[in-house]
């Protein structure tokens, strides 16, 4: 699984620290996974006009959302990746949300919104620009899977190039916000089929004396 290379290879080109990161995948074997890096820092908005006298308006960074095509057996794997991923990146813990799927009778309105989210897309530009930039041939029909057999996905917030990497207290983690090889917790099995949450706690704050 090159979940993790994937993402250094997205730090690497942009090179704006990072708010999140999150991955999402539907229960079936072999299907893609789609890998969303949330990004902190603004760009001139050219689509608002101003004159000479006036600052330039701003932008935020869009969302980076890729398609991520690997071959996977059981939902195990994937989440041994992230986890993988969130702890040698420094992420303090990473959380894992079990969802239904949002077309079943009863389903609240904004399951429907958390769905297209979780796979990276936003139906709703803010103030004009596009809030996600997506690089995933396959999402739409793996939205469409999702709303009637449910989802898994996973976010957690990274330290190494992340908002955090400088005010961090947590003695598991280098000096550059990065923990080594291997993470040690493994996945536990998703319970049931309703709606759950689960997260996995990697940091260990430092003792201060008084």
């Amino acid at each position: 699984m090159e979940l993790l290379e994937c993402i250094h290879e997205q730090v690497s080109g942009n090179r704006l620290p990072l708010i999140g990161i999150a991955v999402a995948a539907v229960s079936c074997p072999d299907t893609p996974i789609i890998l969303t890096l949330h990004w902190h820092g603004f760009v001139q908005d050219l689509k608002a006009g101003h004159d000479e006298n006036e600052a330039a308006a701003l932008a935020p960074v869009p969302s980076t959302s890729l398609q991520v095509n690997a071959r996977w057996n059981e939902l195990a794997e994937l989440e041994s990746a992230t986890l993988e991923a969130g702890w040698e990146l420094g992420a303090w813990d990473v959380v894992r949300a079990q969802r239904p799927p949002c077309l079943r009778p009863g389903a609240q309105a904004r399951e429907a919104l958390e769905c297209l989210q979780a796979f990276g897309q936003c139906p709703l530009p803010y103030q004009g620009n596009e809030l996600v930039v997506s690089d995933a041939p396959d999402v739409d029909e793996l939205i469409k899977l999702a709303a009637h057999s449910g989802y898994v996905s996973w976010q957690f917030r990274p330290v190494f190039n992340g908002l955090w990497v400088d005010v961090h207290d947590d003695v598991t983690l280098n000096a550059d916000g990065k923990r080594a090889p291997q993470c040690p917790l493994v996945p536990r099995p998703t319970q049931g089929e309703g709606s759950q949450r689960t997260v996995y706690t990697f940091g260990e704050r430092a003792r201060h004396d008084d």
